[in-house]
């Protein structure tokens, strides 16, 4: 998992590379500024006569250590004629170093944060085009509030952690290598037993994140719920007030948010105490060997003063840096707690895809053809159509009817290919639509759903919804024709009237038009209908009926038909029972056969006969 999240950075490799860069340098100036900070402190603390027999005795060894080296060339820098002189040149090369390491600390934070903001950019990205290119049946089995959680908490948390969490990767270790490089040339017997943490670190850190990770999973699919409780309530807050249901509601979304906060307690007791803890060891070997170099140079004499004042700043040094990592784990755990349900989704795949050779359809000549259809949404679920023959004439109305459950919808989604057959074949002009790419098949077809889907946006982009290059009269004309001029003009600003989420500014009725002309402005040769006046008044019926038959005029129909008063003109009439097609024929026919049809019209129109 961290590799892919890496392989993510490769577009950006030249940031990335000057955020490498920089941090090198950066760890340069830093070990230096310890370096000088020693000699700084022995300067004080050394009579300046000595500093010079000391520098005297170096330059004319033989053979010198690599400590001996940088010590030469560290009082080539900073040795004056007089202390004073000396003084200032330490303090000015002090000076001029803090300000290197802060400059390049800069850039290193400014590049590798930069690299950082457009790979999440393009993850959230991917993630959304790869959640549009899915097929209906992922989405009929996943929660909307997963889904959004994801896209927006998970890849929220990767985007925070890597934002600090990846710089310090890049230069932390750095540090550390540089840092036990300059302690093994002080004294390498001192650092090998300074090197005793790192086993205990190193275990500590692995077995904290190991368990943040796990809960950190465990807190971003809990607040998916608390996300899908949020989205359903305030979905149907009407029914809940209605049902005075709000005190439920609420005791159910306290239990989901007591158990993250719970999870996100324990996440926060581990992170929180691996730091100190590390910091505890790390201490702790510091001042043995404190204890013990003191020793060395005290009574033995074995180490001069100024290496060990170079070694102990050094060694406590190296603990931010080990510190830190041991953070970053705990960061890295909760992002790639994240990352697992990212990828759990871009690894999904639709199950609806073009065939490497699908060819382009561009027009509809003949009919659309259902052969022998089976059709079930999952392999272990019964089948929703079994058997179902039938052609849809060109210019030809085509109307569904049955009870409820009867696979009417399914039929109607299978025409576009939102699903793909089990079975069977669905063909155009002869063609099955699984040999055509998904795009060519639907730019032929219309859709109108008994749910109207509108945008939080203007009037005129929703009805120029997927079309480009839209006219003011083409958008005038197509409301007009669905019978929905009137109202718009009636809005605050006309078509640019904003209509809220899912259209809620508007009535059902109105909703329905704005679909209608939608579908006008499209002007597609197939035309596919949930019934779109069934759950209107009889005046908006009245009107979008109108507008349905400005609609249907000189295109081929499909119509899920929910009042069969709609499809008595149907040129042909589709009954299902349970997935399969037990009669079929014009109104008047399947009157007379007295059969499926004709009892489903008498409950119908026998009850308003009744009733009147």
């Amino acid at each position: 998992m961290f590799k892919r999240i890496i392989a993510l950075a490769k577009p950006h490799w030249l940031l990335l590379s000057v955020s490498i860069f920089s941090s090198v340098i950066f760890v340069f100036f830093n070990s230096l500024s310890i370096w000088l900070t020693a000699s700084f402190i022995t300067n004080i603390l050394t009579d300046f006569e000595t500093l010079l027999a000391s520098q005297e005795r170096i330059l004319i060894s033989a053979e010198r250590t690599a400590n001996e080296t940088l010590k030469m060339w560290t009082n080539r820098l900073i040795l004056g004629a007089t202390p004073l002189e000396t003084l200032k040149r330490l303090c000015l090369s002090i000076l001029i170093v803090f300000v290197l390491k802060n400059l390049f600390l800069y850039m290193k934070n400014f590049y590798a944060g930069l690299m950082q903001l457009r790979v999440i950019t393009d993850l959230r990205n991917n993630l959304f085009n790869h959640l549009t290119s899915l097929s209906l049946s992922f989405f009929n089995r996943t929660r909307a509030g997963d889904l959004t959680s994801i896209v927006l908490n998970d890849v929220a948390t990767m985007r925070r952690t890597f934002s600090v969490s990846f710089q310090k990767l890049l230069v932390e270790p750095i540090n550390i290598f540089t840092f036990m490089t300059l302690l093994f040339m002080i004294n390498w017997r001192l650092t090998l037993a300074a090197m005793l943490i790192l086993p205990a670190a190193m275990a500590l850190m692995i077995w904290v994140g190991g368990s943040i990770r796990r809960k950190a999973k465990r807190s971003s699919i809990q607040i998916a719920g608390i996300v899908s409780i949020l989205q359903e309530v305030l979905g149907a807050i009407r029914v809940v007030k209605a049902f005075v249901m709000e005190q439920a509601e609420k005791l159910k979304f306290y239990r989901e948010t007591l158990t993250f906060y719970h999870l996100q307690k324990r996440q926060m007791s581990l992170r929180l105490a691996s730091s100190p803890v590390t910091e505890m060891i790390g201490v702790t070997m510091g001042v043995i060997l404190l204890w013990i170099g003191g020793q060395h140079v005290l009574i033995y004499s074995s180490m001069e003063p100024e290496d060990f004042i170079r070694f102990i700043l050094l060694l406590f040094s190296i603990l931010n840096p080990i510190k830190s990592l041991n953070t970053v784990n705990s960061e890295i755990q909760t992002a790639l707690a994240s990352a697992e349900r990212v990828y759990e989704i871009l690894d999904t795949r639709s199950v609806i895809i073009d065939a490497p050779d699908a060819g382009v359809i561009e027009r509809f000549d003949s009919e659309v053809s259902f052969k022998n259809v089976q059709f079930s949404y999952a392999e272990d679920e019964p089948k929703v159509l079994n058997g179902v023959s039938f052609k849809i004439k060109r210019g030809n109305v085509v109307a569904v009817v049955g009870e409820s459950g009867a696979g009417k919808s399914t039929i109607a989604d299978l025409i576009p290919r939102f699903f793909e057959v089990t079975s069977g074949a669905v063909e155009i002009d002869g063609r099955d639509i699984r040999t055509v790419q998904k795009r060519s098949l639907r730019d032929l077809m219309g859709i109108v759903p008994q749910e109207t889907i509108l945008f939080n946006d203007t009037i005129a982009t929703n009805i120029a919804y997927g079309q480009s290059g839209i006219s003011e009269k083409d958008l005038r004309d197509a409301a007009k024709a669905a019978n929905a001029l009137d109202f718009i003009n009636e809005q605050p600003n006309g078509f640019e009237t904003i209509i809220g989420d899912r259209g809620v500014k508007l009535s059902g009725g109105q909703r329905q038009r704005l679909a209608i002309a939608r579908a006008l402005l499209k002007n597609p040769p197939i035309l596919i209908m949930d019934e779109a006046t069934s759950s209107l008044d009889s005046e908006s019926e009245q009107k979008v009926q109108e507008a349905i038959e400005h609609l249907m005029k000189d295109r081929t129909v499909f119509v899920i038909a929910h009042r069969l008063s709609t499809v008595v003109k149907a040129d042909l009439i589709i009954m299902l029972a349970a997935g399969q097609v037990v009669e079929s024929g014009t109104h008047d026919e399947l009157i007379q056969n007295d059969g499926h049809y004709c009892q489903l019209y008498n409950v119908q129109f026998g009850n308003i006969s009744s009733g009147q």
